[in-house]
């Protein structure tokens, strides 16, 4: 169980420094998150994009990098190609998006003939730190598949759970959560939670538990569930809420980002390697810890 960032972090600096890709590098915040975890001895990089803007805004933080940790590229496409590039060559671990467009990087990792596909679901997880929670939760998916059906659904957690596997859960919680915990053939979402109940139980996503459909109060808040005599291994434990549509992801982990003083990183899983996708906009801290997150995977 990891109880907080910094736990996070710790578990990144026991293992071997992975190597970052970072695509469209030429962005201060990135390269600030990137220089302080090599600065640590943390992480190694590759700095895909405008030379001389990566050179510049190095100095500009106080760091010197070298030319030859740099591949100039000028255009966003071809800095996500180049970047997708050097994790199918084997030449880094992982890719950290820089000042693009998500959709620019999916559509090369995706790309039949030169991207890193599996042919399984590409989806997010959104990996919070709630003051008051008592460990690291999981939020999938809030930003990338709008209304998942069923077999999505199964992608969704199967690389959420996977994910989290390997951050050290040797069996992560789930909890589909819906409005209610009943299920009600004209709400969707319930009848999906108890199917994927029903995989889980069948083995279909290896070592895990998933309780659903489940309420967001017995999901994460034990007295609730004392209160309302509800008893499941997931009930006030949950590591990973896994909800029924985007928007209800996006705006719940948004909500506590602006009012919780909740922090959070983003992940991409389903590739051949973890992304560490955040907003252009995101800070230092933000896009710091969603590195962590993905070394830690990559170990």
């Amino acid at each position: 169980m990891l109880k907080d960032f910094k736990a996070l972090r710790d578990r990144v600096q026991s293992g071997a420094p992975k190597t970052v890709a970072v695509a469209c590098a030429h962005d201060a915040h990135t390269l600030e998150a990137v220089l302080h975890a090599a600065a640590e001895g943390i992480l190694r990089y590759i700095l895909v994009g405008r030379k001389d803007d990566i050179i510049r805004i190095g100095h500009e933080l106080g760091h010197t990098i070298s030319e030859e940790t740099i591949i100039d590229a000028d255009t966003d496409e071809d800095c996500a190609r180049i970047a997708v590039g050097l994790i199918r060559d084997g030449k880094a671990d992982f890719l950290q998006k820089g000042y693009m467009q998500t959709a620019t990087i999916l559509k090369a990792v995706v790309n039949k003939q030169t991207g890193i596909g599996t042919g399984g679901i590409i989806s997010h997880t959104a990996i919070i730190e709630i003051p008051g929670y008592h460990k690291l939760l999981g939020v999938a998916d809030g930003g990338m598949i709008p209304h998942p059906d069923l077999e999505q659904k199964k992608g969704i957690l199967r690389n959420a759970v996977e994910a989290f596997r390997a951050l050290g859960y040797d069996r992560p919680l789930v909890a589909a959560v819906c409005a209610a915990e009943t299920v009600s053939p004209k709400i969707q979402e319930t009848v999906d939670a108890a199917a994927l109940k029903e995989a889980a139980l069948a083995g279909e996503f290896g070592s895990c538990a998933v309780e659903g459909p489940i309420s967001l109060d017995l999901a994460m808040d034990k007295a609730s569930c004392e209160i309302k005599h509800y008893d499941s291994p997931v009930s006030g434990n949950t590591d990973i809420l896994l909800v029924p549509y985007m928007a209800v992801g996006n705006i719940f982990v948004k909500g506590l980002l602006l009012f919780g003083g909740t922090r959070m990183v983003g992940v991409v899983t389903g590739a051949k390697c973890p992304i560490a996708l955040n907003s252009r906009s995101a800070s230092f801290e933000e896009k710091y810890y969603s590195l962590m997150a993905c070394a830690a995977i990559c170990q």
